[in-house]
């Protein structure tokens, strides 16, 4: 009898062990991206397949009108669109930790050389939206590098490669839109 009752006691605690597993992802699983959860993977967001597989360097429709930086959490790209709608620049990007919420904002600051959340010496620093304390906002690494972010870190740093982030400069002065897509 008491190897029958130690194994239906293992079975009520592998059973409450699961069930406690599954609340807690449960209850991760449902904080909205850009509350502070990290992303799972940092190496997943180089996994990632783009809406448009034929072209994905394409601008999303539904993405405004107008002058407009238009970022893509999903395909972790950026369009620089001129004021006819047309494209002027497409590049991919690194994103942080911290995601801004699909929407409409401004370049509300810029640096020309500061020192990243991470560390790391960047430069063309444009600000766009604040979640949780977290600036969010586009950069270029000086050394080029594009380190993944730690998924512990709470960063809002997207960055994009030097050329990229010249581009950026130039295009996004202060009061420009930035929209925000998934």
């Amino acid at each position: 009898m008491a190897a029958s009752s130690s194994t239906f006691v293992a079975g009520l605690t592998a059973a409450a062990v699961a069930t406690v597993g599954l609340l807690a992802y449960q209850a991760w699983a449902s904080v909205p991206d850009g509350l502070g959860r990290p992303r799972a993977d940092a190496s997943a967001a180089t996994k990632k397949t783009p809406r448009d597989r034929a072209h994905p360097a394409a601008l999303p429709e539904h993405s405004g009108s107008g002058r407009r930086v238009v970022y893509s959490l999903d395909d972790d790209r950026v369009w620089l669109v001129g004021m006819r709608g047309n494209v002027v620049r497409t590049f991919r990007v690194t994103p942080g930790t911290v995601d801004p919420r699909p929407g409409t904002y401004s370049v509300t600051t810029r640096s020309g050389a500061v020192t990243g959340t991470d560390g790391t010496p960047v430069e063309h620093v444009v600000r766009f939206a604040t979640v949780d304390g977290v600036t969010v906002g586009f950069s270029a690494a000086v050394d080029a590098s594009k380190p993944a972010p730690r998924p512990t870190a709470r960063t809002g740093g997207i960055r994009e490669a030097r050329a990229d982030g010249d581009a950026m400069w130039e295009f996004a002065t202060i009061g420009q839109r930035v929209v925000v897509i998934r």
